[in-house]
């Protein structure tokens, strides 16, 4: 294959003296070996076989240069689990823990994520449980990357079980506060934020200090789901804990109330921000425009969405997604024609069927042309768009 004798070529081209004299025929200008490694990336990323991606990249990790590089890794995983060649991903990177780089624990943590975003956690833990004896010392770094490898599979009970058995059987292992932030972030995503609440206590009780990521974690998930009191309990003792707010904590509060029915005093909150100390951004005005719409108030969302232009806040996919259908359902085409290009323009990746809607619509009225501009733009501005299309009767008109 080309990249294998690519490969035998670099190893081939290193020195084996540090005399000059031994390198009789210099090549002229010879190739970098940032570059050669390059090449190698890119003969990997263009392999189509997946078996012989395999093989390459094997090949490919004897170099040192090339472990040193985390992007290759991500990409070729992915690319194996997206197939679904699990065993291969386990080929991989089971191969490299024959490397010395196995003895630095961030090369362990690579793994035990790697495998993590495949959703294989069986093998992360194992890779965890297999440091020691591979010569790597295990810190709470490691324990924590497991327990993000838990939640990045959704397995809640797990990682329950790894933060009570791993510190309990490695008295080294020490949860710090990043392990209880993984902790009660997956509790809150689990939709259980009393849950995370106790686990809180269990921080404070083993004398670790809640940080604002830990409160800001609870906030949102007790506002997120309607407990808007105890959300405001949440509150208060991050007061007493002396710590400050930032605009993710009043983004919180700022959807808790939109939930709650109370938009006008999320609008209120919106205009006290800079006073606060906090500036508002796309979330906090996207909070208020789905309050608005909730309400029904149309042209109170479009009087937002403009406010937050004149504010350089960028509008996100998110609030493209909320007004367009809104918009078109009102009869307001032409603007929702405008916000469709607007979110184009700004590569938001909408939704395939928010456009659509815009296209059937112009196409309704008699505006081909427009639809069949919009639908071009769409295929031409991102692959994901490449469902949108004119209705048939457009075209058998």
């Amino acid at each position: 294959m080309r990249l294998l004798a690519r490969l035998r070529r670099h190893h081939l081209s290193l020195p084996f003296s540090s005399s000059p004299n031994l390198n009789l025929n210099p090549k002229p200008n010879p190739k970098p070996p940032s570059e050669s490694i390059r090449a190698i990336i890119k003969a990997l990323n263009d392999e189509s076989d997946l078996d012989k991606l395999v093989t390459s990249f094997k090949s490919a990790a004897a170099i040192p240069r090339f472990r040193a590089i985390h992007n290759v890794y991500e990409i070729t995983v992915r690319r194996l689990a997206i197939a679904g060649r699990l065993a291969s991903i386990e080929d991989i990177l089971e191969s490299q823990k024959t490397y010395s780089d196995i003895s630095r624990e961030g090369f362990g943590i690579r793994l035990i994520s790697l495998y993590a975003r495949a959703g294989m956690l069986s093998h992360a833990a194992t890779t965890f449980d297999q440091l020691p004896s591979l010569g790597c010392p295990r810190t709470v770094a490691s324990f924590n990357a497991l327990l993000t490898a838990c939640t990045h599979v959704k397995d809640i009970d797990r990682l329950a079980e790894v933060f009570r058995d791993v510190p309990a059987s490695d008295p080294s292992i020490v949860p710090n506060a990043i392990s209880y932030n993984i902790l009660i972030l997956a509790l809150c995503e689990k939709g259980d934020p009393h849950a995370a609440l106790d686990a809180l206590k269990l921080m404070e009780k083993n004398e670790m200090e809640p940080n604002l990521i830990t409160f800001n974690t609870l906030l949102n998930g007790f506002y997120s789901k309607s407990f808007f009191l105890d959300g405001e309990k949440v509150w208060e003792k991050m007061k007493d804990k002396n710590i400050d707010p930032d605009i993710r904590s009043y983004n919180a509060k700022l959807r808790g109330l939109v939930l709650q029915g109370r938009t006008m005093e999320a609008v209120e909150l919106i205009g006290k921000l800079n006073d606060l100390g906090s500036k508002p951004d796309i979330f906090s005005f996207n909070a208020v425009i789905k309050g608005y719409l909730k309400d029904g108030k149309l042209e109170e969302a479009k009087k937002v969405y403009s406010e937050l232009m004149k504010n350089d806040c960028a509008p996100n996919r998110w609030t493209f997604e909320m007004l367009i259908p809104e918009l078109y359902e009102a009869g307001e085409l032409d603007m929702a024609l405008k916000l469709s290009y607007e979110s184009l323009s700004r590569r938001c990746f909408v939704e395939v069927g928010v456009l659509q809607k815009v296209v059937d619509g112009l196409a309704k009225a008699s505006r081909v042309g427009e639809a069949k501009k919009l639908v071009e733009r769409g295929k031409f501005k991102s692959f994901a768009r490449k469902g949108l299309k004119l209705p048939l009767s457009s075209l058998v008109g």
